[in-house]
């Protein structure tokens, strides 16, 4: 059996805190683990596979030992989805190219469209279990 996926998400971005939210309401198979690129565990896992933690420009989503940045982690993770979300799969009919050239978009303006937190937000103690803990914790 394989391990559970991992999302390697960036835990002060608005836009990706509500993704991950949204992942846990809609996950089918509710095995997969969270981990914010600003935790110990995140800045590890970041500097393993090449990601700047200090200043992510993608989530990195890994399976089965390989992590996926960009358009193919947002369809690997849209695979393991309920819901409207899982719609996003269909993007694999796009060349590369233009997912992630349409993924930067959106990657170097989350902050200024969808806002910044100053901390990383606290999981809800149902879920506490899926996520690396913080440095705080």
């Amino acid at each position: 059996m394989s391990a559970a996926p991992v999302w390697l998400y960036d835990g002060v971005c608005v836009l990706c805190s509500g993704s991950v939210r949204y992942a846990l309401g809609h996950e089918r198979d509710h095995a997969m683990r969270f981990v914010a690129i600003q935790s110990r565990e995140g800045r590890a896992l970041a500097a393993r596979h090449g990601a700047d933690p200090d200043d992510p420009e993608s989530f990195l989503f890994i399976e089965d030992g390989r992590a996926l940045a960009k358009s193919d982690a947002v369809l690997a993770l849209a695979a393991h989805l309920n819901g409207p979300a899982r719609l996003l799969v269909i993007g694999r009919i796009m060349p590369k190219a233009l997912r992630d050239w349409l993924y930067d978009r959106v990657a170097r303006n989350r902050y200024r469209i969808f806002g910044r937190k100053t901390v990383c937000e606290t999981p809800d103690p149902a879920h506490r279990h899926r996520f690396a803990p913080s440095e705080t914790e």
